[in-house]
């Protein structure tokens, strides 16, 4: 049988595992002897690297539970018999064949960043004040919402950006608050997508793929709503500056929806809360995420602290000191129980238990303040105000290093945003500036990253947006 063998399909040998079986011949094609001296070799240059004395001792340290470099036969058989051939894997399932085969989804990403594969595509948004938050709806469009009270989506393959209209309330005589979206959140099985509503204090939901509008939830908020979580499909949760968490229900059976009239216009509902509770000790809530393994709602307030809420009783559990943190603008929750909060200087990782800190991540960059944070796979991805993403693999315990140059971490430095000076908006004169990433995403293949942010002064006018491909 003819095999298609190609250098470029090998650089996926992280990604792609395939246990084969022979078709012709006592052994399959990778069954190569020099592989295991190969391995041997890798072995002993990790563990003499391992050995070696850090200028600092870390404080949390792991060893191997045997002291043994060899494998039994078993063990050399099957790693003989496997291959990390991409072509061996597509090969495999497209056959049919009877054969153990797995794909690491996280591998992708980190692959196309260590050897500098990313290309950025800058989107032109004219004059549209700070992107603040953002979610991929597929592998083409990306909606992200802005200080302006805009709701825009990007075709990355058409170059276009649409507007959504923003849903706004029945109270005619009540005072809107206006200070942009800051939160985008999709539930899980991608049917629904919460945001703000053109008074910022309320939450607005879309149907997806659609978007066609669903429902305005009123009377949760009296500030501008900063986080929103989805517990499940149905269940909400918003954060606002007025330190409240609200709890909404989205089931459209429930929802009263008025007549579109003989034009049928799309129509929305409006909804109350089922609960409001104030956040004990908190100062305006900053952001929020969900620990699904803990049943757990993790609100992070401007003020330093950290505040659990059980999800299942919406009742506030505990509230923690974040140890000399200040700016806090953002946290994250990885599935092994971490939770990663974005300050000034430094990004800490919390251990979701005792809420105890685990790391501080330095920046790498003199002030270089923290805007997003994110978790893909084990990879942790910096949003800074320095118009850089930054890379840390919490397993390695270190930024992500660069394949093409061993010297060097990781960094994607965006290319300069817009600002439109307050003396000259009339004339909407343009001036290039470096700009803050306040929100990134990545797609579901972890091949495509959205950066966007604006000006780090909130006096100043300005936008940059741009896809990393």
């Amino acid at each position: 049988m003819f095999e298609i063998r190609n250098k470029n399909t090998m650089v996926f040998s992280s990604m792609v595992k395939t246990i084969r079986h022979s078709v012709v011949g006592a052994y399959p094609s990778c069954h190569v002897g020099t592989r295991l001296d190969e391995r041997r070799a890798k072995a002993r240059a990790l563990r003499q690297e391992r050995r070696r004395k850090p200028d600092k001792p870390d404080d949390f340290v792991t060893y191997d539970d045997s002291g043994s470099d060899e494998e039994t036969p078993q063990q050399q058989e099957e790693v003989l018999n496997t291959s990390f051939n991409l072509c061996d894997y597509l090969k495999s399932r497209e056959t049919g064949l009877k054969e153990r085969r797995s794909f690491n989804f996280e591998n992708p990403s980190r692959y196309v960043l260590t050897h500098d594969m990313l290309r950025e595509t800058q989107i032109h948004l004219g004059y549209i004040n700070k992107v603040f938050c953002s979610k991929w709806l597929s592998n083409r469009q990306v909606v992200f919402g802005t200080k302006c009270n805009k709701l825009l989506v990007y075709d990355v393959n058409m170059r276009r950006v649409d507007a959504i209209p923003t849903l706004s309330n029945n109270r005619a005589n009540h005072p809107e608050v206006q200070g942009g979206l800051h939160a985008i959140e999709i539930n899980p099985s991608r049917s629904f997508l919460a945001t703000g509503a053109r008074n910022s204090a309320d939450i607005a939901v879309y149907r997806l793929p659609t978007l066609d509008p669903v429902c305005v939830g009123e009377n949760g908020h009296r500030d501008l709503i900063m986080g929103m979580c989805w517990l499940d499909d149905q269940f909400l949760v918003s954060g606002s500056k007025d330190s409240r968490l609200s709890l909404w229900r989205i089931k459209e059976d429930l929802m009263d929806f008025p007549d579109g009239g003989k034009e049928a216009c799309p129509t929305f509902a409006t909804i109350n809360p089922l609960c409001v509770k104030d956040v004990r000790t908190a100062q305006r809530i900053r952001s929020l995420c969900f620990n699904k393994e803990f049943k757990e709602i993790a609100a992070l307030s401007l003020n330093g602290y950290i505040h659990i809420f059980n999800a299942e009783t919406f009742k506030q559990k505990l509230s923690r000191k974040l140890p000399n943190c200040q700016d806090n603008v953002s946290i994250a929750y990885h599935s092994d129980g971490l939770y990663a909060v974005g300050c000034r200087s430094y990004t800490i990782l919390l251990d979701a238990r005792t809420l105890q800190t685990i790391k501080k991540i330095t920046s790498r960059y003199n002030g270089c303040g923290i805007r997003a944070t994110t978790f893909e796979g084990n990879l942790l991805t910096v949003g800074t105000g320095l118009g850089m993403l930054l890379f840390y693999d919490i397993r390695a315990g270190k930024y992500l290093e660069s394949s093409v140059n061993a010297s060097r971490t990781v960094a994607l430095k965006c290319s300069k945003g817009i600002v439109y000076p307050e003396d000259e908006m009339d004339g909407f004169q343009q001036v290039k500036y470096v700009p803050a990433i306040y929100t990134h995403c990545y797609d579901s293949t972890g091949m495509r990253l959205f950066a966007a942010g604006g000006p780090l002064p909130a006096t100043l006018v300005g936008n940059y947006a741009g896809v990393w491909q």
